[in-house]
């Protein structure tokens, strides 16, 4: 299970590569394939909460739930930030569900009925938390063990472009171009995906996380930072006692 795991880290971070990196037209100038913009939260908050808006949060579900591969990447954008401003959302929230699978995921080998018992919980984990992207993870690796790899590919598409529409809101190489994130798992899940291995992981006010990595040999490759201001604002809005 963990080697497939690595796989779908692997995965995405070939998704990742292949969108972001510089592609030679035919006059030979580079051209990044991923446009990096500073997300207009308040925009996409306008957005989300409109019925008559192309991103209204409902239907933007919807079109991501019905299993297709149609979605672009600006819809992922909104769908994965607009989450911050539904009513059940909550960065720190864990699932129940979710801890039902790490002893199994802890594992070397699985057999293919535990599987069920992954894709089961995975499965009840993700309508908890639809961006709970470690029991993605796990789903997806279950279903291929199965042989269910048409829905593994879905659920693949799902979390490349997730990781996708994080790496399109900066570079994460300063303060002025930070990653967004909804959860802070999601800042180790990225770095994984770009082939590094978190080292440390600080705070700085008055709300980025700086987090230093090493690359695959061992060898110390700086640190990159994400912004939590939105994440933050929306959990003491609603969990004042928790300030």
């Amino acid at each position: 299970m963990k080697l497939r795991i690595l796989h779908i880290i692997m995965a995405a971070f070939a998704a990742i590569v292949a969108y972001a990196s510089p592609a030679g037209g035919d006059d030979g100038k580079a051209v990044a394939k991923l446009e990096r913009k500073i997300p207009d939260l308040a925009q996409i908050r306008t957005d989300v909460l409109d019925p008559e808006s192309q991103y209204y949060y409902p239907r933007l579900m919807d079109e991501y739930q019905r299993n297709d591969t149609l979605m672009d990447l600006e819809k992922f954008r909104y769908l994965y930030l607009g989450y911050m401003f539904q009513e059940d959302y909550n960065p720190y929230r864990s699932s129940a569900f979710s801890s039902q699978n790490d002893n199994l995921i802890e594992k070397k080998q699985i057999s293919r009925q535990e599987c069920d018992s992954v894709i089961k919980y995975a499965e009840k984990s993700l309508q908890d938390n639809p961006f709970d992207l470690k029991e993605m993870m796990n789903l997806i690796s279950a279903l291929r063990i199965k042989g269910k790899n048409n829905l593994a590919q879905v659920w693949q598409y799902k979390f490349n472009n997730i990781l996708l529409a994080i790496a399109s809101t900066g570079t994460g190489l300063d303060e002025e171009s930070a990653w967004f994130v909804i959860e802070p798992q999601h800042e180790y899940i990225l770095l994984n995906a770009m082939g590094y291995k978190v080292e440390n992981h600080l705070f700085y006010e008055p709300y980025f996380e700086y987090i230093t990595v090493v690359d695959p040999s061992g060898g110390k490759a700086g640190g990159y930072y994400f912004n939590i201001k939105t994440l933050l604002d929306e959990y003491y809005r609603k969990y004042p006692d928790d300030i």
